[in-house]
């Protein structure tokens, strides 16, 4: 049942996508991402966001959240605190997961080549294409993968849900910054996170396969300890 709820979230979230990219391609999304995006701006001024200057500031600061820079930070940090626990094969799952994500949103990009909003300002620097969104999706493959494999070094079930939570609300937080700051689509970053959602879960199914198999350090094992054990 667990691998049937998993091959679901997995074919829901590429069919969604699918259905995006479709609207996109016959010009059906223009009305909604034109609403979405202009709810987002000051009527009289739309190179004005909606808000005061704190919130633009706050936006400005968790869009980079998505960046590739902190990404690849993020990803080396954690990579390092697996591989000092004596997980190396989570440690390698989790290269291989992320950096496979980025090949395949760059893909993606490139097949697409959607240009950027040109119905509002920008408020930050931007020159990659648009569908989808990089950071949505990068956000997601990231924070995703790694909130259910640290979920999976855990036994409890408060840290579990801790770390999916912050996982999921920080991957959400990402995406709507983008569309505040007028650099996507609306439906650019809804496709991102269906993208990234299901790279996520198929990596995170993959990671139960190996564990099963005995290739992958099992649940709430410590690498480290059992190597000092033997």
């Amino acid at each position: 049942m667990r691998v049937l709820a998993v091959l679901f979230v997995v074919a829901a979230a590429l069919f969604a996508f699918a259905e995006l990219a479709d609207a996109i391609i016959a010009g059906d999304a223009r009305e909604f991402d034109t609403a979405v995006l202009l709810a987002f701006r000051n009527p009289a001024d739309l190179a004005d966001p909606i808000g005061p200057p704190w919130l633009e500031a706050m936006f400005r600061d968790i869009t980079s959240l998505g960046g590739t820079v902190l990404l690849t930070l993020l990803t080396i940090t954690v990579t390092g605190y697996l591989l000092i626990d004596g997980k190396r094969a989570t440690a390698l799952l989790v290269i291989a997961a992320i950096g496979g994500g980025n090949v395949v949103s760059d893909l993606l990009k490139r097949a697409f080549g959607r240009p950027r909003p040109d119905l509002v300002a920008h408020l930050v620097d931007v020159r990659s294409l648009s569908f989808p969104s990089g950071h949505a999706m990068l956000s997601a493959i990231t924070y995703l993968t790694l909130g259910a494999l640290l979920a999976r070094v855990h036994s409890r079930r408060r840290i579990k849900a801790y770390l999916l939570t912050v996982a999921v609300g920080t991957t959400l937080l990402v995406g709507v910054s983008r569309v505040y700051l007028g650099v996507h689509w609306p439906t650019d970053v809804l496709a991102g996170w269906c993208a990234g959602a299901a790279w996520a879960m198929l990596c995170w199914r993959v990671a139960l396969w190996l564990q099963r198999r005995g290739q992958v350090e099992p649940e709430g094992a410590s690498g480290a300890d059992k190597g000092a054990k033997s």
